[in-house]
């Protein structure tokens, strides 16, 4: 009797061990809220892929920047320090030219223009991230971007002397084109900047106006639509390897459902987004045409600037867009 349980108590010690080794667990960093569009869609996607693998890999999602701030993620996953995550393409745009693509002022300023420029973008990028031990999983647009300040702005020379928000290369470079003050800020800390007096004027969504309050500091939102720039969830190659052929089935497709649900979403939420910000109390200004004209000069100089960086890959990338 004391064999038979002594075998039955290894038996179940053994099946247990099976069950724990056949378990998979990653973590997801990203730099935005729980009330962020991209983290309700990332909060779905994580739950996807448990049922998908039948909870043979769990994916642990860490927002507003709680493991790793914005800059911070892209190495982390190439790394393996965390095996998936959530990276600002334009975050990179120093490092290559393909991450500054979709922050390119006027090029593509609507969702329709904005998936052709991903999928004439996305094999170059695909090739990229392979190159350094990572894989495209899926990528979403942020919404539409506008600048948000008090000053009116009825032409460029008015944004002369802003305390300009840059959370990357491109809003830089965008600061220094039109005389603004560019301070780099995350989107983690911005309340704090514009409650200190640190930034009084940024570029980006409505989104990002509704997550940071920011309409208890500043009172206007031009609606300039002037790029939408993409969160890609990336993948470390190593990782996703080591996966079960299922486990890898499983994360494709939750990651393609992903995809199609984070671009619907991104547009209902747009304008959902923009009324909360009228509730409370910011007016949505339609930009002067001296406004976007100096806009669409700025943005003209930064892709024929573009092109000489990213070489033939981007002279095929803008005319793969243009035929499409």
């Amino acid at each position: 009797m004391h064999k038979k349980i002594s075998l039955l108590a290894g038996s179940i010690v053994l099946a247990f061990s099976a069950g724990a080794q056949a378990q998979t667990k990653w973590d997801l960093p990203t730099a935005y809220p729980a009330s962020n569009f991209h983290v309700e869609n990332l909060t779905s996607f994580v739950k996807d892929v448990d049922t998908l693998s039948e909870g043979k890999l769990k994916i642990t999602l860490h927002n507003n920047a709680s493991l790793y701030k914005a800059p911070e993620i892209k190495r982390a996953v190439q790394g393996n320090q965390a095996q998936i995550g959530e990276i600002l393409l334009t975050n990179f745009a120093n490092e290559d030219p393909i991450y500054e693509l979709d922050g390119l002022p006027f090029l593509a300023t609507g969702y329709d223009a904005s998936f052709k420029l991903y999928q004439a973008q996305k094999p170059f990028l695909e090739k990229k991230l392979n190159a350094h031990g990572m894989t495209l999983l899926y990528a979403v647009a942020w919404p539409p971007q506008g600048i948000f300040a008090n000053k009116d702005i009825k032409q460029i020379s008015d944004m002369k002397g802003l305390k300009w928000r840059a959370y990357s290369p491109v809003t830089a470079k965008i600061a220094e084109l039109v005389g603004a003050q560019p301070v780099t800020v995350q989107q983690a800390e911005l309340a704090q900047a514009m409650a200190t007096g640190v930034i009084d004027s940024y570029m980006s969504s409505a989104s990002t106006g509704y997550d940071t309050k920011t309409y208890e500091y500043i009172k206007k939102f031009y609606d300039t639509q002037a790029w939408l720039p993409k969160n890609a969830i990336i993948v470390n190659k190593k990782a996703f390897d080591a996966l079960d052929p299922a486990s890898q089935a499983a994360l494709k497709k939750a990651g393609a459902q992903a995809e199609e649900r984070g671009w619907k979403l991104s547009q209902e939420k747009n304008k959902w987004y923009q009324e909360e910000l009228a509730k409370n109390g910011m007016e949505t200004i339609k930009p002067t045409v001296e406004l976007k004209e100096g806009l669409s000069v700025i943005g003209k100089r930064m892709l024929d600037d573009w092109l000489k960086k990213a070489g033939a890959d981007g002279q095929a990338m803008i005319d793969t867009y243009k035929k499409q």
